[in-house]
């Protein structure tokens, strides 16, 4: 994702490079066309790009609009799957008590937290289809990643064996029906919010609708010098480039916004949220690692 507040021009430029190289070219033949022949017969009144570049703008902000809309949606979820994270991670520990420290229960806890971050890794994998059990691997039992490569859907797997894990604390009782109930309504947010990631990643925006803002772009493109030289004569060139790039540069913010999970820099940062929770679940880690230490060495002490 572009978190710099300085974009370097190079990189915006650089989305439209080929685009702006015809729009030289072009405009350069026409200009010089209109310099040594005199084009005023075929000039084309300034009314006609005026009603195309109107046109042209009221489609490019409603398409914008639509994409930014996808974009802040995505990273709306995930947000929810960074609360929900920490929600799961609070409940699990709180819920299990444990204040003579059961190595048993202590193992229980860090697997299920272990687990949780890897299936965050997994789901920002997945959704950028590179998925990679390498990444996934030190938080996991070399069985948990067994049964979740025998899986298409790894993310979903995880969940299952976090409902399995669950479970069986139901039945050796360290958790109760309620307890029960409350840690699985947050594994169904954290399934729900992957089904709506699923959602924006496999609805592709409308192709008709971006042939025709793209055909009607480029109809203004290859009308609008034409409308120049009779006012602007040789200052058209630069004049025609500034307009066009910045019609073009909207068309391709629009496109790398619909789809915020091909891992690209104007992507939702999945990776870096992913860490983040990392980092907080981890913490949560060390600290009943420390906290069992303590207790396990004053039980010698005494």
């Amino acid at each position: 994702m572009l978190l710099k507040k300085n974009i370097p021009i190079k990189y915006v430029l650089g989305k439209i490079k080929y685009e702006l190289v015809f729009i030289v070219i072009y405009a350069s033949i026409i200009g010089y066309l209109d310099s040594s022949l005199h084009l005023e017969n075929i000039s084309v009144s300034t009314g006609v790009p005026t009603i195309l570049g109107t046109i042209i703008s009221l489609l490019l902000a409603f398409r914008s609009n639509q994409a930014y809309d996808r974009w802040w949606e995505a990273r709306v979820i995930w947000g929810a799957i960074v609360n929900d994270s920490r929600t799961l991670s609070r409940l699990v520990y709180s819920f299990i008590n444990d204040p003579e420290f059961s190595v048993e229960k202590h193992s229980f806890k860090e697997k299920f937290i272990k687990r949780q971050i890897a299936w965050c890794y997994c789901l920002g994998d997945s959704l950028r289809n590179q998925v990679n059990l390498s990444r996934i691997k030190p938080f996991l039992s070399d069985k948990e990643v067994d049964y979740v490569s025998k899986h298409d859907n790894k993310p979903n797997a995880l969940l299952y064996l976090h409902s399995q894990d669950i479970n069986q604390a139901l039945e050796k009782g360290w958790i109760n029906a309620y307890q029960q109930v409350k840690i699985e309504h947050i594994i169904t947010n954290l399934c729900d919010s992957m089904g709506k990631c699923e959602r924006i990643k496999n609805t592709i925006f409308p192709t008709t609708y971006s042939m025709y803002i793209n055909f009607t772009l480029w109809i203004f493109i290859l009308l609008f010098p034409f409308a120049l030289t009779s006012y602007f004569g040789l200052f058209e060139i630069p004049l025609m480039i500034a307009i066009t790039a910045a019609l073009l540069l909207v068309e391709k913010m629009a496109i790398h916004l619909q789809d915020p999970f091909e891992n690209r820099p104007t992507d939702i940062p999945v990776t870096a949220l992913a860490n983040t929770i990392e980092k907080n679940l981890m913490q949560i880690l060390s600290e009943d690692s420390t906290t069992a230490k303590a207790q396990v060495e004053s039980y010698y002490v005494l």
